[in-house]
């Protein structure tokens, strides 16, 4: 049974007490301001714990300097949920090079001026200094990311896990509804709860049959390719998968911070169900007063299809947050909601985006995987995909056409980036696929992640070759013929990742100008982010396997230098290549 309709979870103590309760259950914190939509982690955990009989509230973005914010809704009977938000709030507030950004697409008015640093830890510090009582519980991509020893960009060293620094009591981690379901229910029953997937808690002895990582005094001793550092990396991306995950611990001044294996992935039907709780697709009313949230401009109007990545790319950490197993809702589910979203007042007749992390991964995944688990001695897509991975567009083909038939749609388009070496491997159905993208469902332009063009570089990224990148290209050039519609492709290429040189980006430059015969627009510098494979080797200056040394630039002027090669150009010729 839906719960549309059921109105915000309430952030004031007026509303509170108009449904009635004496107190809340759950309180969460987060960083973001409240947009009530399947976009917003603390709305979802939020509306999920709701929906299984649990009276929850939300406060975000609390004022640091005073109790007013945090002790609005009083103190929660079972504990507190804390989050940064969408994203890492050092990520939310830096730039690259360090340079503080002034606006927050999540923060009423645009400003950056309502997110602390660290925001974990800076929350979990105001309801210890307000609210004492409950336990406090970090969820969200900051925590998880963060959950064990980490290498920290942005001061430049490798921190304790987040659970120490905020002295918090448990990280519920990855997507964490299921986690923070069975958390709630054994709180409230009086039950043992440190058996609970997808958990973190300290401890002062090791859970039988946990694998040790190395102790955060030894990954963090300063050695200058840190081997410990590198085998704590490979421990913890060979256990994050639910099916072959063991248990791990990492001692931390003679405590040890124990993980429990992750929590499992929700059912399609499972997921259908969180995105049918009922989502107001607004900002609430006491958070809109006090300004625009830009970030609605993108997910007001947009339809998430399924979730987790197959991808693994070396520097993203959607694979380590949200899984390689891609789990996806219904045609049926996403569908309804296109329907709902058609039959709203105000609605323009335009669906942004239809998609997830990678829009065409959507009804595509290995069978054998979700039995056995993810391979740990391959990817699924690299060096070509799998022939495991049945590459069939054919989904999410006949899905955008069901909604766009929808009575009340005028436009479907796909956002969210494409895969394009899964395009081009699917040989039955990948230029029916960019057929239908071209007529009509993207708005102008295509997302695609090359990322770089230099071998060496691209499988330190874990991305596809060049070569294929150029074979999308001429299938996207003869579907836009077919279509007869003024449409291009949007390149994301990146600068300064391990292993690539001033030369690799010459290499990039001319291959921009000369293949691709475009200025380049979207070209990022590397931002070292925690727990990825990337980071890793940024920060010890080894490649995964601990066999080689890799150039990794650190400094920002350099950084930047390498960002520069591309477009105008410094006078100097790039290595020729062969196609």
């Amino acid at each position: 049974m839906s719960t549309e309709g059921r109105g915000f979870l309430p952030t004031t103590a007026e509303e509170v007490g108009r449904l009635g309760w004496d107190a809340l259950d759950i309180i969460i914190v987060s960083g973001d301001t409240y947009i009530d939509s399947a976009y917003n982690g603390a709305a979802v955990i939020g509306r999920h714990l709701a929906d299984n009989g649990f009276r929850v509230g939300i406060i975000c973005q609390p004022d640091l300097s005073s109790a007013a914010d945090i002790a609005r809704l009083g103190k929660p009977r079972l504990f507190w949920s804390v989050t940064a938000g969408s994203v890492d709030s050092m990520v939310a507030n830096y730039t690259p090079t360090r340079k503080f950004r002034k606006e927050d697409d999540f923060t009423p008015g645009g400003v950056n001026d309502r997110r602390p640093d660290r925001a974990c830890i800076a929350y979990t510090n105001l309801i210890k200094k307000h609210c004492k009582g409950a336990p406090i519980v970090l969820g969200g991509i900051e925590a998880s990311l963060r959950r064990i020893a980490h290498y920290d960009f942005w001061s430049d060293s490798v921190r304790r896990s987040i659970l120490l620094d905020a002295k918090a009591d448990i990280i519920t981690y990855g997507m964490a509804e299921l986690s923070n379901l069975e958390l709630a229910q054994a709180l409230r029953d009086g039950r043992d709860w440190k058996g609970i997937r997808g958990i973190c808690y300290m401890s002062p002895t090791v859970p039988d049959g946990y694998a040790e990582l190395p102790a955060y005094e030894a990954v963090s001793d300063g050695r200058e390719k840190n081997p410990d550092f590198v085998r704590m990396t490979r421990m913890f991306m060979d256990n994050c998968d639910p099916v072959t995950a063991k248990g791990l611990v990492q001692a931390h001044a003679g405590r040890y911070l124990v993980q429990n294996p992750p929590q499992r992935y929700l059912t399609p039907e499972e997921l259908d169900r969180v995105h049918s709780l009922g989502y107001m697709r607004a900002v609430h009313p006491y958070y809109a007063e006090q300004g625009e949230v830009r970030a609605m401009d993108t997910i007001g109007n947009s339809i998430v299809t399924h979730r987790g990545c197959y991808g693994d790319c070396s520097f993203c950490a959607i694979a380590v947050h949200q899984g390689r197993t891609v789990v996806s809702r219904t045609a049926d589910s996403i569908v309804a909601e296109a329907e709902r979203l058609a039959a709203a007042p105000g609605f323009d007749g335009v669906i942004r985006d239809v998609g997830g992390p990678t829009a065409n991964m959507y009804g595509i995944e290995c069978t054998r995987k979700q039995v056995m688990g993810a391979c740990k001695d391959r990817h699924c897509l690299l060096p070509r995909p799998c022939d495991k991975l049945p590459l069939d567009h054919r989904p999410q083909i006949g899905l955008l056409k069901r909604i766009a038939a929808v009575p009340g749609v005028r436009k479907v388009f796909v956002a969210s980036g494409v895969r394009h070496d899964m395009v081009v491997f699917d040989r039955a159905f990948g230029r029916d696929y960019l057929e239908c993208l071209t007529d009509g469902h993207i708005s102008g332009q295509l997302k695609i992640a090359p990322e770089h063009v230099s071998k060496r570089v691209l499988e330190l990224m874990g991305k596809p070759d060049s070569n294929v990148l150029l074979d999308f290209k001429d299938m996207f050039d003869e579907a836009n013929r077919k279509s007869g519609r003024d449409q291009y492709l949007t390149y994301y290429f990146m600068a300064a990742h391990p292993g690539c040189y001033e030369n690799d980006m010459r290499e990039l430059d001319a291959f921009i100008r000369d293949e691709l015969r475009m200025q380049p627009e979207q070209i990022q510098v590397f931002t070292p982010t925690p727990s990825t494979r990337s980071t890793m080797m940024y920060h010890t200056r080894r490649n995964i396997e601990d066999t080689a040394d890799i150039k990794a630039e650190h400094s920002v002027q350099m950084r930047q230098r390498q960002k520069g090669i591309v477009g105008p150009g410094d006078g100097k010729r790039a290595p020729k290549r062969r196609r």
